[in-house]
């Protein structure tokens, strides 16, 4: 008869734990700095067979008042970074080859830390990608201006790879999304 010793249960627990689906259960989605030092935890993710749910985290943000809209933004040494609530219909499901609708709820844009309105053309879409046990999403330039209108009846993604622009992530706040 075979028993299990302590050391095989450990290694069970480990491997499965490292080879952890990063597509399921209860996730914590981080912005950090260029090179990691920085990490800001922005919201959690619940994943269940049915899809997922966002919830944004309170305490890192503050409230503005922009462009007579309200938003939530991360003060940032020289920006802010302000989510941009996706207003449209969106479906919340993904697989670990199309991350789009995730992306999509993670849209944010930045402005000047003393600039009293917002451009939408600066917007900031974190193009994300599965890598082992968490999900990272590299900045991209995006010009959300386009958001403005509707899109037509049926087209639940109206941004495209052809608009968007990969972000320097030198010459950006938090250029990174990591969901673990």
């Amino acid at each position: 008869m075979y028993r299990s010793t302590g050391l095989l249960t450990a290694l069970t627990l480990f491997c499965g734990a490292a080879s952890a689906d990063p597509l399921q259960g209860t996730r914590t989605v981080y912005l950090q700095d260029a090179g990691g030092t920085v990490s800001i935890a922005v919201a959690e993710i619940r994943f269940g067979p049915d899809g997922y749910t966002v919830t944004m985290a309170d305490a890192p943000f503050s409230d503005h008042f922009l462009s007579m809209r309200p938003f939530k933004c991360l003060d940032g040494p020289e920006r802010q970074l302000c989510h941009v609530p996706y207003p449209y219909e969106i479906r919340r499901q993904v697989l670990a080859e199309d991350l789009t609708d995730l992306e999509y709820d993670f849209l944010f844009l930045w402005k000047a830390a003393g600039d009293y309105g917002i451009n939408m053309w600066n917007g900031v879409y974190y193009d994300m990608a599965v890598d082992g046990a968490r999900v990272v999403g590299q900045l991209h330039e995006v010009n959300l201006g386009q958001l403005a209108v509707p899109p037509p009846p049926g087209t639940l993604r109206p941004l495209g790879p052809d608009d968007l622009e990969p972000g320097d992530p030198g010459s950006h706040w938090l250029p990174r999304l990591v969901i673990e």
